[in-house]
C-alpha cells in the first residue's frame, strides 16, 4: 500500500458507489467492528464513534493510506433506529416512522495512522415520512425490501415516496457517505478533487 492511496473502510455497496462519483481511485475493505451502540450513548455520538473506529481499524491494516470510515444511525426521538435485516423489521419500522420525523446522522471520518492526522463530520439530515397506509408500506417492501438500510427507506430509489419531506446540508449523507465533507476533506489531504 503506498502513501497517499484512499481506502474506503466500509462494506456498504451504496458507499463505494458514492465514492466512485469523485473519480479517484479507491479500494473497499470491509473492518470488522461492533456497530453496536453503547449504553446511554446518543444515536449521533454512535455515528461519530463509529466512523472513527471504522477509520481506524483501516488505517491499521494499510498503515501509510488516508482511510475513510462512515457510519449512519437513524434516530427516533432519541432512540436509535437500525438495519432492519428482514421484512417483519422493516414493516415495524415503517409503521413506527410513519407520518414522524427521523433525524438520520451520517458519521464521517478521514484518518491517516502514521501522521495521526483526522478530519472528522457529522451530517445530520432531517426526514419526514408520510402517514404511510399499511398497504403503502407492503407494496414498496414487495418492490424495495430495504433490508440493509437503516430505517427500511432508500431515498435514492422508490424509498424517496414514502416521505414528505428532507432537510439537510448534503443528500448524499442519507445514502451514507457525504461527499460534500469529504471532498472539503480529501483536498484538504492534498487530493486533487475535481
Amino acid at each position: 500500500m503506498k502513501d497517499n492511496s484512499i481506502i474506503l473502510a466500509s462494506g456498504s455497496p451504496y458507499r463505494r458507489e458514492l465514492l466512485a462519483r469523485l473519480g479517484l481511485a479507491f479500494e473497499a475493505w470491509s473492518p470488522d467492528v461492533d456497530e453496536s451502540a453503547r449504553p446511554g450513548e446518543a444515536p449521533r455520538a454512535t455515528a461519530e464513534r463509529l466512523a472513527r473506529v471504522k477509520a481506524e481499524a483501516g488505517s491499521a491494516r494499510f498503515p501509510g493510506a488516508w482511510v475513510i470510515g462512515s457510519d449512519q444511525v437513524a434516530d427516533l426521538d432519541g432512540e436509535t433506529i437500525g438495519k432492519p435485516l428482514d421484512r417483519e423489521r422493516a414493516r415495524a419500522q415503517l409503521r413506527r416512522m410513519r407520518g414522524r420525523t427521523v433525524m438520520f446522522h451520517t458519521g464521517l471520518c478521514l484518518f491517516r495512522g502514521p501522521s495521526g492526522r483526522r478530519m472528522e463530520a457529522l451530517e445530520t439530515t432531517e426526514v419526514a415520512f408520510r402517514d404511510l397506509a399499511d398497504m403503502e408500506i407492503e407494496r414498496y417492501l414487495d418492490r424495495e425490501p430495504a433490508f440493509d438500510c437503516a430505517g427500511s427507506a432508500k431515498s435514492e430509489a422508490l424509498g424517496i415516496s414514502l416521505l414528505e419531506r428532507l432537510r439537510g446540508n448534503d443528500p448524499t449523507a442519507l445514502v451514507g457517505l457525504p461527499l460534500i465533507a469529504l471532498a472539503t476533506m480529501l483536498r484538504e489531504a492534498g487530493f486533487q478533487v475535481p
